[in-house]
Parts: C-alpha cells; structure tokens; sequence
C-alpha cells in the first residue's frame, strides 16, 4: 500500500486510539513527557522467546518477526506490556488487533492518535518498511519469555569475596557516609565518588542502567540492581570499595532493598522483578537466594486476572520486620513479614493502579507511593499496617523518594512532581499534630513544567528543589526550580545547571535527580548528556544557590542517578 492511500485513511487513527492506543486513566491524550518516560527499552529485547503460529495472523518470516519483537521491546513494551496484555496502553493482543486488519493498523502506527500514540513513521523514528513489520507483528500471538525460577538464579550467584575473608573493620580512609553511588546508565557501572574530596573512588561494573542505588541499615554494604535484574552488592569497608556478591534475580527488574528493622539490620535483600513478576528474599551477606514469590493475580479495582503485575518500588518497614513491595498492574502494596522467611506472612493492601515510586514521610511511619496512571498518591500506615488514605493528585505523579519539609502553616508535608502536568502537590502528613490537613493536598506549586523525575529537600535545608528532564523545552529540562520553603507563595528560583556544568559538545543535556549530601549544605545534580557526549556532575551550595564545583571526568558516561550513602541508609529526603 503506497503512502497516498495511507494519507486517505489517516482520519481513521483517532477511531482506532479508542481501542488500541495508549491513553491516560483519565481519558486525555499522553504528553510527550509522558512517551517518553513510559517509552523506555526492556531488556527482553535480547531474551529468546518461544513464538506460536497463528494461521490467521499475516504470514511473517523469522527474521522479520526477530526484528519486530527486537523494535516492540525497545519501543512499545513499556506502554504495552510484555505480554501485550496493557499496562498504561491498551492491550495489542491478537483478538484487538486482528479485526482492524494491516492497513488499519499501518496509518495508527504511522501517524499516531490523539489519545497518546506516538506517529512512529512521520517522526522518522520508523520507516515505511518497520511500520508495515509491526502492523503484522502486534497481529501474531505475543511470544512468551522463558520464566526465572530459583534453578537460573542459582547459576548467576556468585560470591566473589566470601564474608570471612572480608575486612573486619573498615580499611580506608574514606568519610563512608558521605559517598554518592551514580549510576552510569549505557556502560553497566556505578560511579563510587567521594562527596568530601569529590574525587571518584571507583568505576564499578554492575548490570546494565542500575535503576536505584540501596545502603544497607548498617552503611556498610551498597546493593545496586540493574533494568536487567543484576544485583550488586559492594562493601564500602574495603580499601577500595568493590563488588563481593551478584546475582540476577529475572530477566528485568527495578527495585532493591535490605531489611531496617531492629534485629535484622543487613540480614536480609529483596528485589522486585519485572519479568517474571515476582520478588525474591535472599541472604544479606552473600545475595543467595531464599525464596521467589509470585505477584501474578487480581486487580485491586475491576478484580480481573493479570498475568504480569510487575513489582515496582521496595522500601525496609522500621516499624515492623516487613518489606513493603508494590505490584504495578494490580494496585497492590504487600507488606512482607520476613521473621520467617520458610513461612512469610503477607498483609495485602488494596490502593491503586498503577503503583511506582514513592518514599517514607518524615515519622518513617507512612509509606507514601504513587499510582501514577491512576493520578493519586496512596498513603500506607506501616504501624498498623492499613491504608491511610489515596489521595487525588495532578497528572502522573513521579516523586522519586519524594520530599519532606515542615511548612509554616500546614506542618510536616511530603511532595511530589508530576510527569504530566506543571503542578507539585504538598500533601500533609501529620494526623496528630495537624489532623485538619492529613491526607489532603493542602497546596499546588506551580513548576517550571511537566516531565518532573524527582524532588528533593533536607531536615537542614531551607530549599525545595525540582527537576524537569523530560520536558520537551531545553530551557526546562536543562534547568532546575528552587522554591523557598519558609516563602513558596513568591514561586521558584531557575537555576542553569546545565550551563553552569560547561558543557559544549552539542550533547542533549538533561538536569536530573537533586542529591544532598550527608550535611544538608550542598545539592549535585547529574547533566545527562549522550553516550558519545561529555556529562558532568554539578554541585550546588544550598545555602547561596550558587554553583559550588564541577565534577568531569571522562568514565562519567551518562550519568543519571545518584545516591548519598547517609541519606539512603536513614530514609533522608
């Protein structure tokens, strides 16, 4: 079919984003923020698959269904689902797709719709040639990923340095507390830096774009897990801090955690598979493997069957000896017992499609995590173990950990950004002393924009600060917002991180992720840049917003998270 015709039937995409396309909760069209967040490549990509014959689905080489599944992982599968099933897009299974037939299905992926779907071809993301791939493709039954039991755990653990033959006291001069893990997303490392000397203490291999950086209770051990699902665990007490365990728990994963609790500090990890959708308890000295659970079950809302609910963020209760892990798909938190780990008891709390990110408020009492297509934050108490509240908030909410300040009027507060609207939401936190604003959005910033990532604040600092790497406009996403704690109303401060990091490579920098460091006085920030570009770190002092140093190096490859020993080990944020 020649593009002319396809130009006839473009019309007919705006139909089609009614039943196929990817669409917000509430019914608005994605953002291109949004794309590109929820756009991200699956490592599945890579994995062999096991691929049935549909005889009514358009006939298909193998070599071209190879390269359709390699291009619907890197593409589509993050909206889409794995299994093609939906997640925050439609489901593309063969009973949607089939009855619109190929050349329906080629103007959709061509052009786009206004309900969200990105116009793959007119962008030039895709050629004529992909498009008509895919459009046979999503008509094909979905190809399956082989799971990932105990037995393929197994022959990935490794202990490089067994716990007797680890130092038994600490064998550097290094102020541990004060280290920043930054993960160095397209070469598989976490880049160790000193935050007193800011001089890099070690570049160290881990799996491929770790996705968050974890402090063991004691401070000793950091756990990095990868988008591949490889675990890291690195001992700081060496004399040059390195791996001594790994292991890959599934085949893409994004959370690690140890456990918190009084007695059980550094005895055990958790981390949260994507695929399979699952979670696994292991030792934590050495990473060996104890127990994998599924998280495959009913949704919290229309209690339909989903069979990839992927595990998203884990946080270690100080409250109880319980891991608090949420299943994205089924709106589910599970508050995990692990005082024995051969009989886990589970408390399972319906709040909301489709849980992500979140953090502890400032008491350590309440989990607050957010469903981000379901637009609310849910508020978890893990004294009582119950939901608190879920609690309306603008488009998408992203808070990364989130941000704990005490307001003038309204008392302690935990906030949150938004990948899809300019708004921060400042939600009080304190039943006790506040009860009149509990569980409610007692104010809305306005920000520089959407396409917010993460937000950060600090017991001893004054200042609340924003990033934006995701929005479209270099102006927003190359800069941060500062906000006056003790004056939010005369709105925020840009600071040019990105110009101030002197880069001038023609790389597409992007400002993400305020860290403080352990003493609350200084603020870095990653400028994110191509793989083949120059990035750098920026060090901000929190008391002048004035820019504090610089921090390049050549093995500073697209650097984007970045995570203080002290502040991660004690919940700081």
């Amino acid at each position: 079919m020649r593009m002319p015709q396809w130009a006839a039937l473009a019309a007919a995409a705006a139909v089609l984003a009614m039943t196929s396309g990817a669409q917000a909760e509430d019914g608005k069209g994605i953002t291109q923020p949004e794309l590109n967040y929820q756009a991200g490549t699956s490592p599945l990509a890579n994995e062999p698959m096991y691929q049935s014959t549909n005889p009514k689905a358009p006939k298909m080489t193998q070599a071209e269904f190879e390269k359709a599944r390699k291009i619907y992982f890197e593409r589509c599968a993050g909206c889409h689902g794995v299994l093609r099933k939906g997640a925050t897009g439609k489901a593309l299974t063969p009973d949607v797709t089939l009855p619109k037939g190929t050349d329906y299905l080629k103007v959709f992926i061509a052009y786009g719709s206004p309900a969200g779907m990105p116009n793959w071809m007119t962008s030039g993301e895709m050629s004529e040639a992909d498009v008509d791939l895919m459009a046979r493709y999503i008509q094909q039954d979905p190809p399956l990923p082989p799971e990932y039991g105990m037995a393929e755990m197994k022959k990935t653990w490794k202990v490089l340095v067994p716990p007797e033959k680890r130092p038994t006291k600490k064998m550097n001069n290094f102020n541990i507390a004060n280290i920043f893990s930054t993960t160095l997303r397209d070469t598989g490392e976490v880049a160790l830096i000193d935050g007193d000397t800011k001089q890099i203490i070690n570049i160290v291999k881990t799996g491929y774009a770790v996705h968050i950086s974890r402090t063991s209770a004691s401070g000793r051990y950091l756990f990095v897990i990868g988008r591949d699902a490889k675990i890291n665990m690195i001992d700081l007490w060496m004399e040059k801090p390195d791996n001594v365990a790994e292991i890959r728990v599934g085949l893409e994963a994004r959370s690690v955690e140890t456990s918190k609790y009084k007695g059980y500090e550094d005895k055990l990890a958790i981390a949260g598979s994507y695929w399979p959708p699952q979670y696994t308890i292991m030792k934590g000295d050495t990473l060996e493997p104890l127990q994998v659970v599924g998280t495959r079950g009913m949704t919290v809302d229309t209690q339909e069957y989903h069979p990839e609910p992927r595990v998203a963020s884990i946080v270690g209760s100080h409250f109880k000896p319980e891991f608090v892990v949420n299943v994205k798909e089924t709106g589910k938190t599970l508050l995990v017992d692990y005082s024995d780990v051969k009989a886990l008891k589970t408390t399972e709390i319906g709040t909301a499609r489709f849980l992500h990110d979140g953090g502890l408020d400032s008491s350590k009492r309440y989990f607050m995590v957010a469903a981000n297509q379901s637009n609310k934050i849910a508020a978890v108490d893990l004294k009582d173990g119950k939901l608190a509240a879920l609690i309306d908030v603008g488009k998408i909410p992203h808070p990364g950990r989130g941000a704990n300040f005490v307001h003038p009027k309204y008392g302690p507060v935990w906030s949150t950004g938004h990948l899809g609207d300019e708004s921060i939401a400042l939600i009080g936190t304190d039943p006790k002393g506040h009860k009149q604003y509990a569980w409610k959005v007692v104010d809305n910033l306005k920000s520089q924009g959407g396409g917010s990532l993460f937000i950060k604040s600090h017991p001893k600092s004054q200042h609340l600060y924003v990033d934006n790497p995701l929005n479209p406009d270099p102006n927003v996403s190359q800069s941060v917002a500062v906000y006056d704690i003790k004056n939010l109303a005369k709105g925020y401060t840009v600071l040019p991180i990105a110009k101030w990091a002197g880069l001038n490579d023609g790389g597409a920098m992007r400002v993400v992720q305020p860290e403080y460091n352990k003493a609350g006085d200084e603020v870095w920030f990653a400028v994110w840049s191509a793989k083949d570009k120059q990035s750098a770190l920026v060090v901000v002092d929190d008391k002048t917003l004035k820019l504090k140093t610089v921090i390049k190096d050549p093995r500073l490859i697209t650097p984007t998270g970045h995570f203080n020993v002290h502040n991660t080990q004690h919940d700081v944020y």
